[in-house]
């Protein structure tokens, strides 16, 4: 797996994410503050809250901050990442849970909610079919999921990257600098487009997927898990 795919292999870009990952992401304090709200909207005040690709700890720390009875499992796949995690989570230890692994490897739940920020662009269809549905068949009947991060806009998708590097690269960056690296996250990322997400959530069982936040080539979702009746109960049907 080459960097653009696996980039927590450098130790470089380990040691730096918590510092520089603020500067390179459009409004990602804004993007935390949204996912906290939008959760809220359905969570109970003693929340549990499943976290995928919580590598770093950044939206975990945000959350626990505005909710301060919100308790946390986060799963990422890279120990180097969680070790980060832990140093960023430690004045809410006591709410959180890291583990080693994906999706696959999380607890059973049920979660009241559940957030997967920056990082299903780094994986193809299946396997992202794959780690929504594992999220989905953790999740309360009605709980909230939300997910962000770069997609493939349409036509102009290399244009969008290129802007998305230009934001996040130093102030000498040079537009032909920018576009190259637009073109390399083009060709190596297993982007999808905004419908194609939106049909892959669908997929996974999730409904109504509504867009909440769009920077540059990053575009975020807020969906439900199906509520599920009780036993005897019928579905409801307006007619």
């Amino acid at each position: 797996m080459n960097g653009m795919l696996n980039p927590f292999a450098d130790p470089g870009c380990v040691s730096s994410y918590v510092r520089d990952t603020p500067l390179k992401v459009p409004g990602l304090v804004d993007l935390h503050k949204m996912a906290t709200l939008l959760l809220a909207e359905r969570a109970p005040e003693a929340a549990r809250i499943l976290v995928v690709g919580a590598g770093g700890g950044l939206e975990i720390r945000a959350m626990a901050q505005a909710r301060r009875y919100w308790r946390f499992t986060g799963v990422d796949p890279s120990a180097t990442m969680l070790d980060v995690a832990r140093q960023t989570t430690a004045n809410c230890a006591e709410r959180t849970e890291l583990l080693l692994g994906t999706a696959v490897n999380a607890p059973s739940g049920p979660f009241d909610g559940a957030v997967c920020l920056l990082t299903l662009h780094f994986l193809n269809r299946d396997e992202r079919l794959q780690t929504l549905q594992e999220v989905r068949t953790r999740l309360n009947s009605g709980g909230v999921f939300l997910a962000a991060h770069h997609t493939a806009i349409g036509s102009q998708a290399e244009t969008w990257l290129s802007r998305s590097a230009a934001f996040a690269g130093s102030a000498n960056l040079t537009s032909g600098k920018a576009a190259a690296s637009g073109r390399s996250m083009a060709e190596q990322l297993p982007l999808l487009s905004p419908e194609e997400e939106e049909e892959t959530f669908r997929e996974a069982g999730f409904q109504e997927p509504a867009l909440f936040y769009a920077a540059f080539s990053f575009r975020g979702w807020v969906m439900t898990n199906p509520v599920r009746c009780k036993q005897g109960e019928r579905v409801r049907s307006d007619a």
